[in-house]
């Protein structure tokens, strides 16, 4: 399974990828970097690529898995409640494309500010 990491500068987290097509898609599109938007407890950043809606794209979320948000496009990384969650759930604006899946404590991303340069890159 291919990896990825997210460095934030003052922390980086590591992910592995799905076998999706968005997957396939950020990994060719690999390095590029970013500023980081936050929206509750997300993270997200625009991505250069375009891809479209896949058939079980979903807006509630697990903590911890790497979404992509076409409508952006964008990475998405929801680490707990947003605006428009119910409950505890971690629900995003509107269904992404799940395709990776974080490997550290995701909680960390409490710490990242708007902003923040990101740069997406592959891992061996």
């Amino acid at each position: 399974m291919a990896r990825i990491r997210f460095d934030f500068g003052t922390l980086s987290l590591d992910a592995e990828l799905l076998d999706t097509p968005t997957a396939k898609a950020i990994a060719a599109a690999l390095p590029f970097s970013a500023s980081v938007l936050t929206w509750g407890e997300e993270v997200y950043f625009d991505v250069p690529v375009k891809v479209k809606r896949e058939q079980d794209a979903r807006a509630v979320v697990t903590p911890g898995e790497v979404s992509y948000w076409p409508e952006g496009p964008a990475i998405a990384l929801g680490f707990g409640r947003t605006p428009i969650s119910e409950g505890n759930e971690t629900r995003l604006a509107s269904p992404c494309n799940v395709f990776g899946r974080v490997l550290g404590d995701v909680k960390q991303l409490a710490k990242v500010k708007a902003g923040t340069k990101i740069k997406v890159s592959a891992i061996s």
